[in-house]
């Protein structure tokens, strides 16, 4: 459980750190993965997909 405290009424501060801490704790990653079954093939399909775009972007930016 994440949890933020409220410093001298700042509550905008807080909700921008407990934003913060969310996003680093990969929650919201964990829920887009789990909206919907994805079949093992496609699973491997995206990841091959998502490496092809990652050497890319590693070779564009050595090249």
């Amino acid at each position: 459980m994440t949890r933020v405290e409220v410093k001298d009424g700042n509550v905008e501060g807080a909700l921008k750190r407990f934003k913060i801490k969310v996003q680093r704790s990969g929650i919201p990653s964990e829920m887009k993965k789990r909206k919907e079954y994805a079949k093992p093939g496609v699973r491997r399909r995206e990841a091959k997909k998502e490496a092809i775009r990652n050497a890319r972007k590693h070779n564009k930016k050595y090249n």
